[in-house]
Order: structure tokens, then sequence, then C-alpha cells
């Protein structure tokens, strides 16, 4: 039987080890938190940190493992491909191109160093550097974490005289000590966040969103709804498909899933601005299988444990598909009674409700992905008709608190 160590225990993980376990494969998860739900799915748990490459190697080879992933778990993602490359196992890329594309400072240098469209940036680790040159930026900016995601310790700054705070905010949640500031965008249309897939280096399946955010949310830089099919201009999806086919060329990346955030600036511009060698958070692949008929998540659990893959290829999505995390408004903070939809919404066009609160359980403010209170997956026969719902959402999805 095959053995396949996910780093990592969220609730993200779990349709990964249902898959795993469809497949005849035998799950071991690990991380420090033996509480994560995750591990109640698994055949086996190891209490050992996955930011640590060496231990979490040690426990691979005597576990014998036959593959490694992080899904949608940011920090794991380097220890994975140290670990894959170490025992030999299947990876979709090598350490050396996870090392650069999970450090958001030495991505945007290596974006910039291969020409392609980067928002000017700089990676820093001591706190006072960047007061030494703030001419060098196009203010506003925006801070962050170089190793987070799920916009975790994200600012944007319009002034000098505020930096310092978003830095300190930026510090408290890396990992690895470091910082990266750089020019705010203005978006031309949407930000988008995606799971594309390659098999040898080649894009075989890739999609576009339209990734919305919360305006009145804690964090407005917090995903909030993710959208498919994107209202990108084609040609800019055009343009960006053939950046990301190059960039996959560059890295030498190989056969796996990912998740890839772009945009297209004011101007025209599109930009790559991640790229991540696991599956997105938010239930990305999940919401894609429904949407496309492609279900990614099989597809990675095959290739990580050297099972053969079945074909991928792209697919048109089936209508108009709507993410919608549920998330707690300013004034919804408490404990929680229970979540309520209206009952014409929910038989029309929730085909998915996933929520992670139960409750009794503490309802806080929208300030990263981990705040969430779960998920809805909506289908809609129209951009329009999803626009016009979801836009509404405050008057057929209501939080009671106790």
């Amino acid at each position: 039987m095959k053995k396949f160590l996910i780093l990592g225990g969220s609730r993200y993980v779990i349709p990964v080890i249902e898959k795993a376990h469809e497949l005849g494969v035998y799950v071991i998860t690990c991380d420090y938190l033996p509480d994560n739900i995750a591990h109640q799915y698994a055949d086996e748990y190891h209490n050992v940190s996955i930011i640590e490459k060496e231990q979490v190697l040690s426990l691979a080879q005597k576990l014998q493992i036959d593959g490694v992933v992080s899904f949608a778990t940011d920090p794991g993602v380097v220890t994975a491909a140290y670990v894959a490359e170490k025992m030999g196992l299947a990876f979709q890329g090598s350490y050396e191109s996870a090392c650069i594309l999970q450090d958001k400072g030495r991505f945007r240098k290596f974006l910039a160093d291969h020409d392609f469209n980067c928002p000017h940036a700089r990676r820093y680790e001591d706190i006072e550097a960047p007061f030494k040159e703030l001419d060098y930026f196009t203010w506003p900016v925006i801070v962050k974490p170089t190793d987070s995601a799920g916009s975790k310790g994200v600012t944007r700054v319009d002034r000098p005289d505020d930096l310092r705070e978003a830095i300190l905010a930026a510090l408290e949640i890396a990992h690895n000590n470091a910082f990266i500031i750089e020019d705010f965008l203005t978006f031309e249309g949407h930000h988008s966040s995606a799971d594309p897939f390659t098999v040898d280096g080649k894009l075989v399946f890739n999609s576009y969103s339209d990734q919305l955010f919360d305006p009145e949310a804690d964090n407005p830089y917090t995903p909030a709804y993710i959208i498919w099919p994107t209202s990108m201009q084609q040609r800019h999806q055009d343009e960006l498909t053939l950046e990301i086919q190059r960039l996959m060329d560059l890295l030498h990346m190989r056969t796996g899933i990912y998740n890839i955030e772009t945009c297209v600036a004011n101007g025209g511009k599109p930009y790559i601005m991640e790229v991540s060698p696991r599956g997105g958070g938010c239930k990305i692949a999940e919401l894609q299988k429904l949407a496309y008929g492609v279900d990614l998540i099989e597809a990675e659990v095959r290739k990580a444990v050297g099972l053969p893959l079945q074909e991928i290829h792209q697919t048109e999505c089936d209508g108009f598909w709507c993410e919608m995390v549920i998330h707690a408004r300013p004034g919804e903070e408490g404990k929680l009674k229970e979540i309520r939809f209206d009952p014409y919404i929910k038989e029309k066009y929730i085909k998915v409700i996933d929520l992670t609160a139960k409750p009794g359980d503490m309802v806080h403010s929208f300030t990263g992905a981990n705040m969430s209170l779960g998920d809805l997956f909506m289908r809609f026969n129209s951009r329009e008709e999803l626009d016009q719902i979801t836009q509404a959402s405050r008057e057929w999805m209501h939080i009671d608190l106790i």
C-alpha cells in the first residue's frame, strides 16, 4: 500500500485525505497541532512541525513514504519540496525552485531579473533598513510577510509615518523574519486566484477567476468571493498563460497542482503575483471540479505517490460559479448561535454549504482567511444574476449571535 505524507491538518486537507483513501492510499499527517481537524481523517498522525524540514525528512524516511504534499498549507511547501528531493519523490519542481516561489522577495527578484512585469519591490530583514530609502518606493505601498498566505499580515501604507506599524504586523506573521515592501497596484478589473496543473512542465489545465474583497471587512485585502469564469479580457488571459508557461520553463517545473495569483494593473499590464506549488486554500480545486469537471485533487494525489495520471485537459466553465467565504462583518463578533440562509436562495443557487463554525464558537473579525466561518459554492446562469445575488448576501444570509 502506498504511503502518503500530508503536511498540515487544516480542513482544506480533508478532501485530499478522502481522495487518497478512495485510491487505496495510506495517509499520514503531521504538524505541531494535534487538535487540527484533518488528523481525525488520517490513518496516522505525528506531532512534528512542518517548518522543521530535517525533522520531517527524518520522519518521512522512517515511515518510508511514497509521496509528500503540503496542500493548501503554505508553511510546509518548502519542506515538502526538500523531503521529495532528498527521497527522490515526485514534486512540482526542485527544492531551489520551491524556495524561490515561496519567498515573495526572492520571487519578485526572479521575475524582475527575467523581464516579467513586476511591482517595484524590495525584501528586508532589518526593520530600520526601509527608512533609509523611502524615496525608492512609489507610495502607497503594500507591506507583506515574505512567506505567508491568506492575506495575513498584509497592510496598505499610504504614508511613511505608518510604515513601522505595518512592518511589525508583517513580522508577527513571518516565519523567516523577513518582509517585503512593494508598490500598491491599482487593478484593472479583478485580481485572480486559481489552481492550474502542469504535466512534465506544460500547462494542461489553467483557469482565471475574479477575486473580490469585502470593503467592510477589518482586512479589506482578504478574499471574500472567488468567481469563475473571469471577466478578464481574453488577450490578457492569453498573455498571462504564455508568461506562466515561460516561468514554468525557467524554473524547470515538472508535474503537479499550483495556486497562482495574477492581475491586470491599470494601463493593461498583466502581472503574475504569486505562484505556489500546492493546491490553493479556499477550496479552489473543489469548486473547479464542479465548474470545469476536472479533478485536480485526484491528479495531485496520483502524481505524489506515483500512481498513473488520468488524462487532464482544458475544459470550459459550466455556468457561473462563486465561492463565497462566510465571514463576520463589523458588529458581528461574539458567540455564534447559528448561520441561516433564505430557503429560496438555498434551493436555487447554493450547491455546497461547508460550515466550519458551530454553535458556541467565537466569531472574530475577518482579518485573514483563517477567520472564515465556512464556504458556500453557488451556481448561476449569468454573471449578472451572480452579481445581483451575492451583493445582496446580507439579505439572505444571517450570522446570529448568542
